[in-house]
C-alpha cells in the first residue's frame, strides 16, 4: 500500500467514524448526555461508564458522542460558507483586476496581520456566545485563505484560451467566474476546505474552552476540556478523552487533505507515472 493510499484511507476512516457517531449518537450513547447523577460525580472509567463521569455525574462517552455533532456541524458549515465567499471574491477580484483586486488584496493583508483566533474572540465578545455566532465569527475570518488561493489561481487562468474565448463570445463576469474559472479551482479549493474543517474544529474548541463558544449544558469538546481542567489531577479522564477526540479528528482531516492534495496534483500524478 502506498503512502498516498494510506493517508487517504486513514482520513476517510476518521471521517466515516465521525459521521457514524453523529448519525448513531443516540443509539451508541449508554446514557442521556444531560442526565446528572451528582452522587457519582468524578467517577473514573468503569464498565457502566467506559470513559468515566464528569463533576455532575454525566456520562463522558455520551457527551463526547453528542459533542461530535457540534464539532462536525461547525467544521463543515464554516468550511463551506468560507469556501463559497472566499472563492467568489478572490476569483472575481483577480479576473477584474484594477481597483477591485487592489482592494481585496489590502483587506486580506489587514486580516492576515492579526491572528484569526483573536479576531474571532473579538467578534464573539460583540455578538455573544452561541452556536450560530461561533459559525459566523469563524466564517468572518476563514474566507481569507480561500480568497487568497482563488485569486492566485485565477491570475494564472484569466489569460488562458478558454477564458479569452468565453469573453469573446460575450460571456459576462458571473458566467466566466462560475462556469469557466471556479471548476478549474475545484481541486485546490477542495484540499484547502479539508484542512479548513480541522482548523474550524480546533478554533471552536478554543472558543468553547475560553467560554465564548457553545454554552452549557450543550455538549462540546472544548467546553468539556474547560470544565475538566480544574479536576486535572483528581479526574484526568475529563480532559484526556475530549483532547484525544480533537487530536484524532483533526489529524484525520489533515491526512485526508494531504491525500487529496497528492492525488489531485497533476505534477505529483505525473511523477508517480514516470
Amino acid at each position: 500500500m502506498s503512502r498516498l493510499n494510506l493517508k487517504l484511507r486513514l482520513g476517510l476512516a476518521v471521517l466515516a467514524a465521525l459521521m457514524a457517531s453523529n448519525l448513531l449518537a443516540p443509539a451508541l450513547s449508554p446514557f442521556p448526555p444531560l442526565e446528572q447523577r451528582l452522587e457519582e460525580g468524578l467517577n473514573p472509567p468503569s464498565l457502566s461508564h467506559p470513559l468515566g463521569q464528569d463533576k455532575f455525574g454525566r456520562d463522558v462517552l455520551s457527551r463526547l458522542l453528542h459533542g461530535a455533532r457540534v464539532s462536525l456541524l461547525i467544521g463543515l458549515s464554516t468550511a463551506l460558507v468560507s469556501l463559497l465567499i472566499g472563492a467568489l471574491l478572490g476569483a472575481a477580484a483577480a479576473y477584474l483586476g484594477g481597483w477591485a483586486d487592489e482592494l481585496l488584496t489590502r483587506v486580506i493583508d489587514v486580516l492576515l496581520a492579526f491572528p484569526g483566533i483573536l479576531l474571532a474572540l473579538a467578534l464573539m465578545a460583540i455578538l455573544g456566545p452561541s452556536l450560530n455566532n461561533v459559525i459566523l465569527a469563524l466564517c468572518a475570518v476563514g474566507w481569507v485563505g480561500y480568497a487568497r488561493l482563488a485569486r492566485g489561481q485565477v491570475l494564472s487562468l484569466r489569460e488562458r484560451e478558454f477564458v479569452l474565448a468565453a469573453r469573446a463570445a460575450g460571456a459576462g463576469l458571473g458566467r466566466v467566474v462560475v462556469v469557466h474559472l471556479l471548476p478549474n479551482l475545484l481541486a485546490p479549493l477542495l484540499v484547502e476546505a479539508t484542512f479548513g474543517v480541522g482548523s474550524a474544529i480546533v478554533a471552536e474548541a478554543g472558543l468553547s474552552f475560553l467560554g465564548f463558544g457553545v454554552q452549557p449544558p450543550t455538549p462540546s469538546w472544548g467546553a468539556m476540556l474547560n470544565q475538566g481542567r480544574q479536576f486535572l489531577l483528581v479526574a484526568p479522564h475529563l480532559t484526556t478523552f475530549p483532547g484525544l477526540a480533537i487530536l484524532v479528528v483533526v489529524l484525520g482531516f489533515n491526512f485526508l487533505g494531504d491525500g487529496l492534495r497528492d492525488r489531485l496534483d497533476p505534477r505529483l500524478t505525473r511523477s508517480r507515472v514516470n
